[in-house]
């Protein structure tokens, strides 16, 4: 038996140089974008508005297989990375399960999750163009957290919207973000037009991450010299994630290990397609056949319970049309939601992938979820974020079912980042206090009822 370390870690040069574009090796393309002005494909120029240049064309190219990663973007991601791959040894054996269950850890930055990988690549480019200051959105705070650190680092402004009932519930998410320099609002906000109207409508709406990029959108496009970022969704995102699944797999390698099963929370795709990268691409290419899973929350069933469909990215409708699995841009999930994941729609790479067979998908309620997070803290010592949680619990599922058949699965998972800002929401389930919302279909229909009709396309 070959000793397998808790941790292991690989060295600055074992680093991934390159991103994998994982578009490059699909079968079949995600459907174009359409742009809501000319109902027609969009172009990269038509891009130009909102993203940085280098960043628009990465979001439109489907050719180049791997891109060279900037040696300033290395330098920085030498700061937290190679992130760790663990093996947990202590769950499996409390679980009692022959399986072995390996996650990756993305939790070691002072953001505490994944979303600092594409936010010093969004950055970056930002800078590399000229460009003196961004706008975002933030659902959880994790990606706001993360593009404030990069935004400090290379000397820009950035506002952030962050969504309404986040703010209220993570009011130290908001002040590390300012720490850093950020301006945060509170979304749906009085300082944009979309904004205005949204609250006109609802003035009581804990907002949502569609009208929170509506917003930064709005705020990008109408101050000089500033550009949008998101961070999720986007095939540029997806791009720069992927440095976690080829991570991952350079250190499984070395054990000579290879996983049945790979499973990752989803809210827009950015973990998750980060983490299973290299490995759809060997399941595209017929060198190996992994079950994929991806975990989404009960309460915003994108996937498992969405419409594959073109839809706006944002609920004010000022973005390109994606065709992805989606809820409608109008659907607002529950405020009782406790972690983020919030997201109407998932990334059209993902949801061509799923649509096509690719990749499983399965939802959970959220006291399931923080059921299975505090027992891996018990056992992994390790405080998981709510989102990663969702994944931590189709893990366990998997290993039990393991334990019930006998078989030896080796099981790999994203544990995207840490939950020391969601000790309301740990609060909560302790005390008995959270409750599981899963929307009707008569709620589901309305958002469904607001997709966009397309000429030719989308009657």
């Amino acid at each position: 038996m070959k000793k397998i370390p808790h941790r292991l870690y690989l060295t600055e040069e074992q680093m991934p140089k390159q991103w994998y574009n994982l578009r490059a090796d699909m079968k079949e393309q995600p459907a174009p974008m359409i742009n809501p002005a000319t109902m027609q494909p969009a172009k990269e120029e038509d891009l130009y508005p909102v993203f940085c240049q280098a960043l628009a064309h990465q979001e439109m190219d489907a050719q180049t297989r791997f891109v060279d990663i900037p040696q300033e973007i290395q330098e920085m991601y030498k700061i937290y990375r190679p992130s760790p791959l663990i093996r947990a040894f202590n769950l499996e054996k409390a679980l009692g399960t022959p399986a072995k269950i390996y996650y990756k850890f993305e939790g070691n930055n002072t953001s505490g999750s994944h979303k600092l990988n594409s936010a010093i690549a969004q950055a970056y480019y930002a800078k590399e163009q000229g460009i003196t200051s961004l706008t975002t959105e933030t659902g959880a705070g994790q990606w706001g957290t993360a593009l404030s650190e990069a935004c400090a680092y290379f000397g820009l402004d950035l506002t952030v919207y962050m969504v309404k009932v986040s703010y209220q519930q993570k009011p130290y998410r908001k002040a590390v973000m300012q720490t850093f320099g950020a301006n945060v609002i509170a979304s749906p906000s009085d300082t944009t037009n979309v904004g205005r109207q949204i609250l006109q409508n609802d003035p009581n709406t804990g907002g949502s991450l569609g009208c929170a990029i509506s917003e930064a959108v709005e705020k990008a496009v109408s101050t000089p010299n500033t550009r949008y970022v998101l961070g999720s969704v986007l095939n540029q995102v997806l791009l720069h994630q992927s440095i976690i699944g080829l991570e991952a797999k350079a250190a499984m390698d070395l054990l000579e290990e290879y996983p049945d099963i790979v499973i990752g929370c989803a809210g827009g795709g950015s973990n998750l397609g980060g983490l299973i990268a290299p490995y759809m691409r060997d399941k595209l290419t017929g060198k190996a056949d992994p079950r994929i899973i991806a975990v989404e929350p009960a309460s915003c069933p994108s996937f498992t319970r969405g419409k594959y469909a073109y839809d706006f990215c944002d609920t004010g409708k000022v973005t390109p049309m994606a065709k992805m699995y989606t809820l409608g841009s109008g659907f607002i999930p529950s405020a009782n939601h406790a972690g983020g994941l919030r997201y109407h729609g998932m990334s059209p790479i993902l949801s061509k992938l799923y649509h096509d067979g690719y990749m499983e998908a399965v939802s959970v309620e959220q006291t399931k979820v923080f059921e299975a997070a505090t027992y891996f803290a018990k056992h992994e010592t390790i405080l998981p974020a709510p989102e990663s949680a969702h994944a931590i619990r189709a893990a366990m599922d998997e290993a039990i079912k393991c334990k019930e058949t006998g078989e030896e699965k080796t099981i790999l998972f994203g544990l995207t980042g840490t939950g020391y800002f969601d000790m309301a929401a740990y609060t909560a389930f302790i005390e008995g206090n959270m409750k599981d919302y899963i929307p009707t279909d008569a709620d589901l229909q309305r958002g469904f009822d607001g997709l966009p009709k397309i000429p030719g396309i989308q009657e």
